[in-house]
C-alpha cells in the first residue's frame, strides 16, 4: 500500500471513528445502561453528525463539543429508561475515547518514513487535544487541525482547505483516510486522495465519488 505515497506526502485523519472509537464511552459504561447500550451508542454518535450536517447547511456554527453534548441529550430522551445520572461519565469518558489498537504503530511508521502526518477534525481544540493526549498519540501528529477556524463542518470544502493552508501543498498530494464513507465523499470532491477505513464491512455509497483504496484498518497503509 505504499505505492500511495508516491506522490503523497502528507496523511490526514479524521479523528473520531478512524483513529478513536467513538463507541468506546457507552462501552465503558454499558452494564448500567442495559440491553439498549448498542443502540443507544448509535443515536448518539448519529444524531452528533446529523446536528453537524444540519448546522452546516444553515451557515450557523457550534463547537463540536456542544453537539456531542446535544446529541447524549437526545439519546437519553429517546432511551428513558436509562438512568441520567449516566450523563456527565459518559461525556467524561468520551473526553478520553480509546485509540484503535492498530492507530499508535501505523502513524510511527509512516512518520519514520518521511510522511508528514495530521489531523482534521470536526472536533474542536479543547477536545482534540484531550483525546489525543488521554490516547496516548500527542508525539505522532505534524498538526491537529479542528474545522474551528472554517467556522463549518466537513463536508464544507472550507474544511479540507484548512490542509493545504497548514502545510502549504495542494489537495492531490494529500492521502486522506477516514472510517467515515460521506467524509471520503467529500476528500474526493475536494481532490484529496481519499482512503475509506471500513471497520465494519459498511456497503458502497456515493459510486461518484470513489476512495483510491478500501481497507479494513489503518495497518493496511
Amino acid at each position: 500500500m505504499m505505492d500511495l505515497f508516491e506522490t503523497r506526502r502528507v496523511a490526514v485523519f479524521d479523528a473520531y471513528g478512524t483513529l478513536l472509537d467513538v463507541h468506546a464511552a457507552v462501552r465503558r459504561h454499558a452494564r448500567a445502561i442495559g440491553p439498549e447500550a448498542d443502540r443507544f451508542s448509535e443515536l448518539w454518535r448519529t444524531k452528533q453528525l446529523e446536528y453537524s450536517w444540519t448546522l452546516g447547511l444553515m451557515g450557523r456554527y457550534a463547537s463540536f463539543w456542544s453537539l456531542t453534548e446535544r446529541a447524549l441529550d437526545y439519546a437519553l430522551a429517546w432511551h428513558p429508561a436509562v438512568d441520567r445520572t449516566l450523563r456527565e461519565p459518559l461525556l467524561d469518558a468520551y473526553r478520553d475515547l480509546d485509540a484503535y489498537p492498530e492507530v499508535p504503530g501505523t502513524l510511527k511508521r509512516l512518520r519514520a518514513a518521511g510522511i508528514r502526518t495530521a489531523i482534521l477534525s470536526n472536533g474542536d481544540a479543547g477536545m482534540l487535544s484531550r483525546a489525543i493526549a488521554s490516547a496516548g498519540l500527542a508525539a505522532d501528529f505534524d498538526a491537529v487541525l479542528s474545522v474551528d477556524p472554517a467556522g463549518t463542518f466537513k463536508t464544507d470544502p472550507r474544511a479540507y482547505a484548512l490542509v493545504g493552508e497548514r502545510f502549504g501543498v495542494p489537495p492531490e498530494a494529500v492521502l486522506f483516510c477516514s472510517s467515515n464513507r460521506w467524509d471520503i465523499a467529500g476528500a474526493a470532491a475536494f481532490g484529496f486522495g481519499p482512503v475509506w477505513v471500513n471497520r465494519t464491512g459498511l456497503p458502497d455509497e456515493y459510486p461518484d465519488l470513489p476512495p483510491l483504496r478500501v481497507i479494513t484498518a489503518l495497518d493496511a497503509l
